[in-house]
Parts: C-alpha cells; structure tokens; sequence
C-alpha cells in the first residue's frame, strides 16, 4: 500500500479540475490518503472527500464529490448558459465569451465599485447551503484521512488552520471567503475563545503544507495545483491584472513552503544534518498549466457545467497521465525537481 498526503489549492471554480484528480486516484486501490490539506476550494473538496470516505470509503468519496460539483455546477446565473453556450464551440472560446457578457461585466463593475458590506446580512455567499449539507460527524471523524482547513485571520494577517473536531460549517466558508465579493466570516475561534474574523486562506497558505509534515504521517506529499505558476501571456487588461495579481499571491506562500523542503533536502543532502532530524519530504504535482492559461477570472468566479465537466476530464487526464509517470516514485523520490524550480 502506498500512502500520501494531499494539498489541494484554492481557485474558485477551477477546483473542479481536482475533483476529477481526487476521482482517479480513489480508483487506485494500493493508493491510500492519509491526511489532506485544502484551501478554499480545496477545503470543500477535502471536506466532501472526507465524510464520502467516512460513509463508504472511495466509492463514498467519490459519490459526495459528484455531488458537491453538480451542487456547485447550480451556483450560477443562468443568463450565461443560453448567451454563451449558443456561440461557444469550445472551452477556450466559452472562457473569453464569459469574461465579456455583459452578465460578467456588470459583475465585476459590482464588485470593484462596492463593498459587499453595503448589503448587510442579506449578502450570503451562495457555497453557504452547499456547506450546511456536509456530515460533520464523518468531517470531524477520528477514522479516515486527517483533515485540515486553512484561512486568514483579517486582523492579525495570519494563518490559521483549522483540524479534527475544529471544523464546522464556518469555517471552510471562511476558508473560501473571497474579502471582494463576501463579508469576512466571523466566529469564536475554538482556540483562542475569541470572535475573529477570517477571510480566504489562500493569502497566507494555500494549501499550508506544514500540517503535513508530522512524523506520523507517509513522506509523499501531493500537491494539487490549480493556479498556473507561469502564464505566457502578459495580462494588459484590468480583469487579467488583477486575476495575475491574484494567482501570484495565492501561489506564493505554496512556493515559500516548497523553497523550505528544498532548502532542507539540501542540509540532508550535503550532510549539514542527520538524517532523520528533519523530515525528508517527497513532493509531488498534478496540474494542466496549459488548459488554466486558456482559463480567466470569469470561469473562477461563475461556475458553468460546461467548465466544470471539462476542468474535471482534464484532472482526470493529469492524473492518470501522473500515476503511469511516477506511481512507480512514490514512496522512494519526489518526482518534482525543486532545485530546477527555483533557479
């Protein structure tokens, strides 16, 4: 049996690319999860994966996961559908088309124009009824993989994760509250005893990946990666700035972390440390940079079923495509050359 760990970003509607990864590597009998981090979108994938395998293992998981994203594909303006899809042969075609209908335009001439806080409480963030519907007991349950959840304190700007029994419905909101669009989630944090207020984790840790770095825990860490580390287009429109801006700060925390294992395979290396003091982290990756540059701001934000069947087929194809590659690695070397990714 091989055992991993599992990082699943955040990216708004783009997470539906890993449902399709999660579903293919819950095929793998010998594969065994063992803990996951998730952000945001990862957090609702996490969460649904969790209480699915709680309930009846990988064909549990995968149900719930079937239908979180036709829970999700639901969340839409149904303006889009029959303006878009009636012109739109293809996924490329469709992202451009979303990005300026005029559904999408005053969207975000919306949101840059107002804070969300103007609406009072009748502003809810629609994921909210989606979220009620998760088990919490099999969320929260001792069996299973460990669960973690990740978001950003808006006081102290720190990140706060969130495991076992800690996690309720509040916060994988507060995980995947975008401080644009929602209202900070406010709650007593079961730590501190204190209200606090959180907005989306991706700021600070996206996913964290240092909960997955306890010695009780397999070395094989899996990150599933839905922000493009690299765009060759240079965005020159206000909605691709911004959009850049946002998959560079949502990366940037991912690739301190990956620096730090890095930096200690290194020491281990070159002998400055023992083996065993630290642990000796195996990192592996599952994305499509290429389909997520051909992606926008618009797909991210307005989940279409037409994008989410195909952002689930593509995580399907990448990791299948990764286990012919690299099944063979796991347990024995990281099949992500850190060293190359940061010179």
């Amino acid at each position: 049996m091989k055992k991993i760990n599992l990082a699943l970003q955040g990216g708004g509607a783009h997470g539906a690319f890993t449902w399709g990864v999660l579903c293919r590597l819950l095929q793998e009998d010998d594969i065994e999860i063992a803990a996951i981090s998730g952000t945001s979108a990862g957090a609702l994938n996490a969460a649904a994966l969790k209480s699915g395998w709680v309930a009846n293992g990988r064909a549990g998981a995968i149900e719930n996961l079937d239908w979180l994203w036709t829970e999700v594909g639901a969340v839409t303006d149904p303006m889009f559908a029959p303006w878009v899809g009636a012109s739109t042969p293809t996924v490329e075609l469709w992202a451009k088309a979303m990005k300026y209908s005029p559904a999408y335009t005053a969207f975000d001439m919306t949101t840059r124009m107002f804070s969300p806080y103007i609406y009072g409480p009748a502003m809810q963030n629609p994921l909210a009824k989606i979220v009620s519907k998760f088990h919490y007991d099999a969320v929260c349950a001792t069996t299973g993989p460990e669960l973690h959840i990740c978001a950003t304190n808006v006081r102290s700007g720190k990140i706060r994760v969130f495991s076992g029994d800690e996690i309720m419905p509040k916060v994988i909101m507060a995980s995947a509250c975008l401080p644009s669009l929602f209202q900070a989630v406010e709650f007593e944090d079961p730590k501190t005893g204190k209200v606090e207020a959180f907005w989306d984790g991706g700021y600070t840790g996206n996913p964290a990946l240092y909960p997955l770095f306890s010695r009780n825990l397999p070395d094989d860490l899996l990150v599933v990666n839905i922000n493009p580390l690299y765009r060759d287009a240079l965005p020159t429109d206000t909605q691709s700035i911004e959009n850049r801006i946002n998959e560079i700060s949502f990366n940037s925390s991912l690739l301190r972390e990956l620096r730090a294992i890095a930096f200690v395979k290194r020491l281990l290396a070159d002998g400055s440390i023992k083996p065993g003091t630290m642990k000796d982290v195996l990192v592996h990756m599952i994305a499509d940079d290429a389909l997520m540059n051909g992606l926008n701001v618009a797909t991210k934000t307005i989940p279409t079923p037409l994008i989410l069947a195909r952002l689930k087929e593509a995580g399907e194809a990448a990791a299948d495509k990764f286990l012919k590659d690299h099944k063979k690695d796991l347990g024995k070397r990281s099949s992500v050359n850190l060293s190359e990714m940061f010179n």
